[in-house]
């Protein structure tokens, strides 16, 4: 398929990598225009120079970028790619934003002869790399038939949560879930440290009972470590746990332990550590002792 891919980023970089491995005829945007370059040296495809270029003449248009300001101003308006796109482009978003913004997109593609789905991705830089995604979907399932082809390039699971903006609305319950697990992980493995267990033996034991978890198979020996310099960077989280804490208060709802978990956070980038693994939420427990 004529495909482009907008947004070459940690995670953008290796699920357009995949799409041009499977075949297809893939253009690639990005910011930079460095990385780009570095794209279409790794991989074959071609390059373009605006996101305007990159959404000329294409079948699918795919994006993943930063947030809902870096969505608005890359789609609407007159030098967005919506109105650079030919009827009957179908674009799909990748990038973890609001149920809001995914719905003014889709409103204005139709506008325009267009079809949008908002498909947020879960599984991190590692899924994205081993092209075993989990991608939750909002949208029309003839749109969702049409994108499989593309979607399972790089994902494992693609699903249909509802309608526009239930994508994003599932997302959000990820990284809610994510934290409450990593607030409870802190604790098991200092408690379990402070005991004198290893940790080692710990986590393979309890990564097959009922505590089992990939934050636990996977970070749980890092976070005993104190290795925190890869993965999700908490900054990122940081603005994804602000997404679905503004969607709770719109729903008149309250997330006090996701709230909890965002301030700690906060604290943590002023100290430096933005970049650095969403685990590193355990070196706020050690501050609290």
């Amino acid at each position: 398929m004529q495909v482009s891919f907008l947004g070459l980023g940690t995670m953008g970089y290796p699920m357009a990598g995949h799409l041009a491995n499977a075949g297809h005829s893939v253009t690639v945007y990005n910011r930079t225009t460095s990385k780009a370059e570095a794209w279409c040296q790794e991989y074959s495809g071609a390059l373009a120079a605006t996101p305007t270029e990159a959404s000329v003449n294409q079948e699918v248009v795919l994006t993943c970028v930063g947030n809902d300001n870096d969505l608005r101003a890359l789609y609407l308006g007159a030098d967005g790619i919506i109105a650079a796109a030919k009827p009957g482009t179908l674009f799909i978003d990748h990038t973890t934003a609001s149920a809001e913004v995914a719905q003014e997109l889709y409103q204005a593609a139709l506008q325009a002869g267009c079809y949008f789905l908002d498909a947020p991705v879960s599984g991190g830089q590692a899924g994205a790399v081993n092209g075993v995604l989990t991608v939750m979907i909002g949208g029309d399932q003839a749109l969702i038939d049409r994108a499989q082809p593309i979607l399972d390039c790089y994902a494992k699971c693609t699903t249909r949560m509802g309608d526009v903006g239930a994508g994003q609305i599932a997302k959000m319950v990820n990284q809610i879930l994510i934290t409450g697990i990593l607030s409870g992980l802190s604790e098991g493995i200092r408690f379990a440290q402070k005991a004198g267990l290893d940790i080692a033996t710990l986590v393979d034991t309890l990564k097959v009972g009922a505590a089992g978890s990939w934050q636990l198979e996977n970070r749980g020996n890092t976070m005993a470590k104190d290795e925190f310099d890869f993965g999700f960077a908490i900054e990122w989280m940081h603005k994804d746990l602000g997404i679905a804490l503004a969607q709770a208060e719109k729903m008149g709802i309250k997330l006090p332990l996701t709230a909890q978990v965002d301030q700690a956070y906060q604290g943590l980038i002023e100290q430096g550590r933005g970049r650095q693994d969403t685990s590193v939420l355990i070196k706020d427990f050690d501050q609290k002792q």
